[in-house]
């Protein structure tokens, strides 16, 4: 390759070439978006996600930024920002990966393997090390709620409005969940 931006058109063509459905944001290949499906045989089966993907101007020599969009139960990610915590995109992320690797195999491992002991969703991972048949049941209630793909294409003011109609503190088995800054009602 001769520089980072013929690499990062490169790596970004490969995944529109693929199966992923790819939105970029701003006519760039800076942001986008992709749709990601959990992976067979796992808990998230059936869940449809979308994916916020930032590349940094030092990329493929620098980790992408990536988040889930919609919501996702699991210890590895934070419920509120989508942000991700991944040794190999984190860390030990390699000119040598592209974007295919995350999208077929470091999504999909992240999915199939959670690791509660370096949790960003300290409930998740609690509740997985405490209750393993109540937590497999969260998660597939938050993928029958927030993953489906009709839930890729929401707006987020649509989002907001669906989590205010949907949760409530039954759900959430405290009403010490509430976000910082909403008034109680």
């Amino acid at each position: 390759m001769s520089s980072p931006s013929k690499r990062r058109e490169m790596d970004v063509m490969k995944l529109m070439m693929s199966d992923y459905n790819v939105e970029t944001i701003n006519d760039g290949l800076n942001e986008f978006n992709v749709k990601f499906h959990g992976p067979k045989e796992s808990l998230y089966e059936g869940g449809v996600w979308k994916i916020r993907v930032e590349l940094p101007d030092a990329y493929p020599f620098k980790s992408p930024s990536i988040g889930f969009v919609n919501k996702i139960f699991h210890p590895n990610v934070d419920e509120l920002s989508g942000s991700v915590c991944l040794d190999v995109i984190n860390q030990s992320w390699s000119p040598m990966f592209d974007l295919l690797n995350i999208f077929e195999v470091f999504l999909p491992q992240l999915l199939l393997y959670p690791n509660p002991s370096d949790p960003l969703n300290g409930d998740a991972a609690s509740l997985m090390m405490k209750d393993r048949k109540q937590y497999d049941q969260k998660v597939k209630e938050y993928c029958e709620r927030y993953a489906k793909k009709e839930d890729t294409t929401k707006s987020a003011a649509d989002k907001e409005t669906d989590d205010e109609d949907d949760i409530t503190d039954e759900d959430t088995g405290s009403s010490d969940d509430e976000i910082a800054g909403h008034a109680d009602p």
